[in-house]
C-alpha cells in the first residue's frame, strides 16, 4: 500500500490518497496526522508534497511517529516542504518579500472551514534530517522529486517542483525533499 497524504487536487495513480478536503479522488477524508483507519506496518511508501508545515515544531513530531507507525520496516517516505534557506536566498537575489511569503506562510482554503489554514513552521535541510534521525528514521537523504515523481507519472506536478523564477528549472528549487526508511525493529 502507498499513500498520498495531503495530496488536495492531486492525484498519483497507485496511490491511497488522503486529505481533509473533498474531491472525487481522495480515498480517505481525513486529517494526515490521524490515520487510525490504517494498520500498523502495512503501508511501503509514504508520499507528501507541502503538508507538514502545517503543523507547528511538536505536532510535526507526533505526525511523524503516525506516519511512522503505519510504515512497514524499510518502508519509504518521501517529503517535501518549503525550503527556508532557498527562501533566504530568493529574497537576498530580489529584495523582495513578496517573493517568499506564500511558500513561508501558505494559505489553504478548504471547502467547508470558514477560515484558512497557514503554515505553522519552516524546515531547512539540517533541521528536518535532524527531526527525523531523531524520531529514528534511518537512510535519511536527499531526493529529487522530479526524478522520483516522473516514474510514476511524467505528467505529474506540485509544489516539491516549484521554482523561482516561476516554472524556471534554472532557478532556485523552492521545496526541500527528503526521503526516509523507517528501520527494521
Amino acid at each position: 500500500m502507498k499513500l498520498h497524504l495531503g495530496c488536495g487536487k492531486r492525484y498519483l495513480k497507485g496511490f491511497i490518497h488522503i486529505d481533509i478536503a473533498s474531491y472525487p479522488h481522495i480515498d480517505f477524508q481525513s486529517s494526515v496526522d490521524n490515520l487510525s483507519f490504517i494498520k500498523n506496518e502495512s503501508v511501503s511508501e509514504i508520499y507528501t508534497s507541502h503538508t507538514l508545515e502545517y503543523f507547528d515544531r511538536t505536532e510535526a513530531e507526533s505526525v511523524l511517529r503516525e506516519w511512522s507507525r503505519v510504515l512497514i520496516p524499510s518502508g519509504q517516505l518521501f517529503i517535501t516542504v518549503p525550503d527556508f534557506d532557498k527562501l533566504i536566498e530568493i529574497y537576498k537575489a530580489t529584495n523582495n518579500l513578496v517573493n517568499i511569503l506564500g511558500p513561508i506562510y501558505g494559505k489553504w482554503e478548504v471547502s467547508g472551514r470558514i477560515n484558512p489554514i497557514f503554515h505553522k513552521t519552516i524546515w531547512n535541510e539540517r533541521d528536518l534530517i535532524n527531526k527525523l534521525k531523531e524520531l529514528n528514521f534511518d537512510k535519511v537523504k536527499s531526493f529529487n522529486p522530479k526524478s522520483y515523481l516522473s516514474v510514476i507519472d511524467p505528467t505529474y506536478d506540485d509544489y516539491s517542483l516549484a521554482y523561482f523564477p516561476h516554472l524556471d528549472s534554472n532557478g532556485i528549487q523552492v521545496s526541500l525533499a527528503i526521503s526516509a526508511s523507517k528501520p527494521f525493529s
